[in-house]
């Protein structure tokens, strides 16, 4: 009983003095391993020839089946994030992140046995149900924690929180296609042992970050910090309860801001392996293609923390507009570079679009805070990522459907992305109206009581 108790909030209080900035590593010891699902797609054509071995047999799995495992995991994510919302602002981040541990860690070793008895329904529930718990646990663990030490640079704070999770494929995407070839045998292609040793890494990894996070005391603040009342319009001087927040139009529209701008990026996300080897057939090796998902990785990571600072000078909505506008040129533009051959203009292109993707995760939450306050952040946060859980499926289904549909039309492979890329420069359309209508939240839905010191 006494060593479960560690893992209790009042054991993570931070003594007088502590330093703020030991805190982050905390963070990116979770969302550097959670952030591992942006490279499942290195797994995905391996997955795809467990019996053919060089090449799909009969029996195998098919790319759109093998696709739903990403799906499953987001949608998880979502649900778990906003169930586990509440619980986490009660018990605080440590039993979170360890929680989220035990979950992520443990989806991949049953999703190797999925692989050892070539049953996709249990990687489904492997890497899907149990490593989805895992990661939403363990995506909002740190995030309200880092706002309630840096108050004065909320937009800084969720970068920093959420910076880890885009940069997780950077790591992942090259240490994967290591593991299975140093696994690989001329009966086995290496993915269930690689499983095992991700799971096995992940998830000590992560227990250590549960270890070293610390939360602040009560009535603290930033040495010289003053709050100031903020002259824009959508920022709430007061707080709105999870409840009230469901019940107000901003909530559904922010819900629908995410819901766009990461449908358009998640498709890509979870193909971009076998989308770049299929668009420049002969040029892109499946090594060449780890390091594009790798560079992706490293886009999302940037634009987390870039796009967060930046949102704290020009506004969140102002923030918003520029993910919207822009990715609409640059994914109306992908079809044409790509027929003309550009390797170079494809991968700066998704480039700039997955920094965005990542600074929309990184931005929604200090976006949440402006509109309901800080008090019951964590709580509305988890419920609206249940956008991102209906992205999650969406996203995929458009790219891996289309695309199938597509061949099977005749439609060459390296074309049958055309239309899916325009699908998504019209989703971003309706994301830029949908950030115009924001309004500020009604006085009449904050709470009346002071909320208590952070």
């Amino acid at each position: 009983m006494s060593a479960l108790s560690f893992l209790d909030r009042e054991r993570t209080v931070a003594p007088a003095g502590y330093n703020r900035w030991l805190v982050p590593p905390a963070a990116l010891c979770i969302h550097l391993c959670i952030g591992q699902v942006y490279a499942l797609s290195v797994f995905n054509l391996p997955l795809t020839k467990l019996i053919g071995l060089k090449a799909s047999a009969p029996g195998d799995w098919t790319l759109a089946d093998v696709g739903w495992i990403f799906s499953v995991a987001i949608a998880v994510l979502g649900i778990s994030a906003a169930f586990g919302g509440r619980w986490l602002d009660r018990v605080g981040p440590r039993k979170a992140m360890t929680l989220a541990a035990f979950c992520f860690g443990g989806g991949f070793i049953v999703s190797s046995f999925g692989v050892s008895l070539h049953s996709l329904p249990l990687i489904y529930l492997g890497y899907g149900v149990l490593g989805g718990i895992g990661l939403g646990i363990g995506y909002i663990s740190p995030v309200r924690t880092l706002m309630t030490w840096f108050p004065d640079r909320p937009g800084m704070a969720t970068g920093l929180a959420i910076m880890g999770f885009g940069g997780g494929a950077m790591i992942a995407s090259p240490l994967s296609v290591l593991l299975m070839h140093s696994y690989a045998t001329p009966t086995d292609l290496g993915v269930a042992p690689a499983f095992v040793t991700l799971g096995v890494l992940y998830g000590v990894f992560m227990l250590l970050g549960a270890a070293i996070v610390r939360v602040p005391s009560n009535n603290w603040r930033p040495e010289g910090y003053v709050p100031k009342a903020s002259a824009s319009r959508l920022v709430t001087s007061g707080t709105v309860d999870v409840g009230t927040a469901l019940r107000t139009p901003q909530f559904y529209l922010l819900w629908m801001v995410l819901f766009l701008n990461v449908t358009a990026g998640i498709g890509v996300i979870s193909q971009a392996s076998p989308m770049i080897q299929e668009m420049f057939k002969g040029q892109v090796t499946a090594i060449t293609a780890a390091g594009f998902v790798g560079l992706l990785s490293l886009f999302n990571m940037g634009g987390r923390f870039f796009w967060a600072s930046t949102s704290d000078k020009i506004g969140r909505k102002a923030t918003y507009f520029i993910f919207f506008l822009l990715g609409v040129v640059l994914y109306a533009s992908i079809p044409s570079i790509a027929r003309l051959g550009s390797i170079a203009g494809f991968v700066l292109c998704y480039g700039i679009i997955l920094s965005m993707y990542g600074g929309g995760f990184s931005t929604i939450p200090a976006y949440l805070k402006d509109m309901f306050g800080t008090r019951h952040v964590g709580a509305i946060h988890g419920c609206l990522l249940v956008a991102w859980s209906a992205a999650g499926v969406i996203g995929p289904v458009l790219v891996d459907y289309i695309r199938q549909y597509q061949i099977s039309n005749g439609v060459a492979k390296a074309d049958a992305y055309t239309i899916t890329m325009y699908i998504m420069a019209g989703l971003l359309v309706l994301g830029a109206i949908c950030n115009l209508l924001m309004s500020p939240v009604s006085e009449r839905h904050l709470e009346t009581t002071p909320a208590p010191a952070e």
